[in-house]
């Protein structure tokens, strides 16, 4: 796949500012209601909740822009693997299928892959280092 291989890079600046946005998604989700979520928050996971809030606007805005990159998706990638061990994985067992983790894992990989790969050619700042 030669034709795909010469747009490596910018793909990885696609994956990232999309990756970004759908963080970003979440982290208003939890701290503005919008888009409305469908499941309710116990009062107990609010303090951890509201971290993660943070945690996804803060980083999703600057995946999206290609600031800090690297060091914002190791974080991101940190926080959807907490995410997967303590929200998922006690809904249904280690099956992602089953306890509706399969995005925080997939996002956990994207991110660490970000993370070592870098921003990709279309980033604010191209040379960040981890």
């Amino acid at each position: 796949m030669g034709w795909l291989s010469r747009h490596e890079s910018t793909l990885l600046s696609v994956l990232r500012i999309v990756a970004g946005l759908l963080l970003l998604e979440h982290g208003t989700q939890k701290l503005f209601h919008f888009p409305p979520m469908t499941m309710a928050i116990p009062a107990n996971a609010m303090p951890i909740i509201m971290v993660a809030a943070v945690i996804e606007l803060v980083g999703g805005m600057l995946l999206v822009l290609g600031v800090f990159t690297r060091i914002t998706a190791f974080i991101c990638s940190g926080e959807m693997a907490i995410a997967y061990w303590i929200g998922h994985f006690p809904r249904g067992g280690f099956f992602p299928a089953v306890n509706g983790g399969d995005a925080a894992i997939l996002f956990c990989f994207v991110f660490l892959y970000i993370a070592a790969a870098g921003p990709g050619p279309i980033a604010l700042v191209r040379s960040d280092r981890l």
